[in-house]
């Protein structure tokens, strides 16, 4: 079956064609209202991969190939770039991302680089200073495992709140693990959510389904909330205001732009933000193109939109057709949901944040409903668990299962019989090559080098699955510079360039692979490929301009490589 945005594709091909043979009137010939040329651009169409000149017209490319043919495209209007030797390719996608988080991350207190307990209170210490008595001090990024001087009292892998506690004895603070999946109070906004020390009123929080407080040995809370438990002290904070939402907004598509993003998978939002993102939708002024997924947490939410049916906008701006699920935690928190114990801490197994009854149901409702469903899942158990309710709702309903392009999001650790599932079902691992990067020198304490080496990360035995890689940075998890991701793709290292041979090298992707997964592949995993995702006639003018070729320079130099241009609907909207 041919989708309706492919059929006005192959007309748009058509009629251009006829157009660039001279079949056109000479009163009425196509004209380009911009042109670009004088670097290399990939084009990542396998036809023509790689073309010296680019002519658009009314936001979509007409024309891609040797640079003489630009010639009958240029009027006297027409906008003339040069590349001065710099690399386009398509349009950069993040696959994976909170974009209003990464705009609320710039606006409240940014710990991602913190490098020890001591340094994130001394933040909070100052954030004290400035802010009125009373007033919550609300932050995110710390990650215990990424420290260079652990704090002095840890408790089940991870600090007290003791510190916060002295410098902010009267302000409320809520800090978020830079995973999203714990968080650590300090005693005051733990006295305002009622979670206190041990008395009958605490003891029937301390344990609850798909969450845990960490306590202490005489159980006292120590300020450690992980997976939901978090809700506890999150319906305490201030909501956030209007003109909050306004300025994070801008932040997020600024910060897109600074850095080539031209399109956003978000993953994971509910009525409020959705809402927020139709008013810009309806002034026009989005700025990136986002393909957002429902958030779980508001089921009936969820309800509404299956009964409504998809939003498939056809010009990819605002795409509203699946729906987020979050199975199990993070490998950081070790929340992530095992099928055999921590290595470093014995007896637990993570857990399962979202009862497997509920990913069944939700996976039959999109097929019924034309949604796709996208488990988060980072644990091997989460993983095999999601696969297993994904394949009983493909068996039972085969017609409806043609084009699913159902998702897991991470796909972190495996277990290595679930790999070649993920191409035989045609389930699209969401992977952020930037993680592996970022967690790899410590995640091998929470796995053990046996199940590391087996399926963690292992981009390579997926893709040889027949599976597609959708990459991405969970921003604002990670920073979300896909440069960073690219080089963790290929390099398999950490930024710093450790270790020298890569961490299981031979599960590095190729570069052209690396590039696929944030371009054409990437817009595959959002039903866009028709319409972005690589440099043809008829798809839509988006580009992102590097001042290097990065399918070229050393291995070593891609580190140094800079977003020059960012270009949407053949409009500069970022230039450096």
């Amino acid at each position: 079956m041919v989708s309706k945005q492919r059929l006005w594709l192959l007309l748009f091909t058509f009629i251009s064609y006829i157009a660039m043979n001279g079949c056109t009137s000479k009163e009425n010939p196509v004209t380009a209202d911009m042109v670009i040329s004088g670097g290399t651009i990939y084009t990542m169409d396998q036809t023509n991969p790689v073309v010296e000149g680019v002519a658009i017209a009314n936001k979509r490319i007409i024309y891609a190939g040797p640079a003489a043919g630009l010639e009958q495209y240029i009027t006297e209007n027409t906008r003339q770039v040069n590349l001065n030797g710099k690399t386009m390719t398509p349009g950069w996608v993040e696959g994976h991302g909170h974009f209003m988080g990464m705009g609320y991350n710039k606006l409240d207190l940014d710990l991602m680089d913190v490098r020890s307990y001591q340094e994130m209170v001394d933040r909070v210490k100052e954030a004290v200073d400035k802010a009125q008595p009373g007033e919550w001090i609300v932050g995110r990024g710390w990650h215990q495992s990424k420290w260079n001087m652990p704090a002095e009292e840890m408790i089940k892998g991870f600090p007290t709140n003791d510190g916060l506690n002295e410098v902010s004895p009267d302000n409320p603070v809520v800090l978020r693990h830079a995973s999203g999946h714990a968080l650590i109070a300090n005693d005051k906004a733990m006295e305002i959510a009622g979670v206190l020390p041990m008395s009958t009123e605490s003891m029937q929080n301390m344990e609850m389904e798909g969450g845990e407080i960490i306590r202490d040995e005489l159980g006292n809370p120590t300020g450690i909330f992980n997976e939901r438990a978090m809700g506890l002290l999150a319906k305490n904070t201030p909501e956030n205001t209007p003109e909050r939402q306004a300025k994070a907004f801008a932040l997020a598509v600024q910060n897109s732009w600074e850095n080539g993003i031209t399109a956003f998978h978000d993953a994971g939002v509910g009525r409020e933000t959705i809402e927020l993102y139709r008013s810009y939708e309806a002034k026009d002024s989005l700025g990136v193109r986002l393909y957002v997924m429902v958030t779980g947490f508001e089921p009936d939410y969820v309800e509404e939109w299956f009964q409504r049916g998809p939003k498939i906008d056809t010009t990819g701006w605002l795409n509203i057709r699946s729906v987020k699920l979050n199975c199990d935690g993070a490998l950081g928190s070790r929340g992530a949901w095992l099928l055999e114990p921590y290595t470093d801490r014995a007896g637990h197994y993570g857990h399962e944040t979202l009862p497997m009854s509920v990913v069944k149901d939700m996976a039959e409702k999109g097929l019924k409903y034309g949604f796709q469903i996208c488990s988060h899942a980072i644990g091997d158990r989460a993983n095999q668990e999601i696969l297993d309710r994904y394949e009983a709702a493909f068996v039972a309903n085969p017609g409806a299962a043609a084009d699913h392009r159902y998702r897991i999001e991470h796909a972190q650790h495996l277990h290595p019989e679930d790999i070649p599932r993920f191409g035989e079902l045609g389930v699209i691992p969401a992977m952020q090559a930037i993680h592996m990067a970022s967690d790899r020198p410590w995640a091998i304490d929470r796995l053990g080098e046996k199940r590391i080496v087996e399926g963690a990360y292992v981009w390579q035995k997926l893709l040889q699955s027949g599976a597609r890689i959708v990459n991405g940075t969970d921003v604002p998890v990670e920073p979300i510079n896909p440069i960073a991701s690219f080089y963790a793709s290929v390099a398999r290292k950490t930024l710093e360039g450790t270790p020298e041979e890569g961490y299981e090298p031979d599960q590095r992707m190729s570069r052209e692979e690396a590039l696929r997964s944030y371009t054409l592949d990437a817009a595959y995993g959002a039903f866009m490929e028709d319409l972005t995702g690589s440099i043809e006639v008829g798809k839509l003018a988006d580009f992102t301009v590097l001042d290097q070729d990065i399918m070229t320079v050393p291995e070593s130099d891609i580190l140094n490589i800079n977003v020059a241009m960012t270009i949407i609907d053949g409009r500069i909207v970022y230039e450096k």
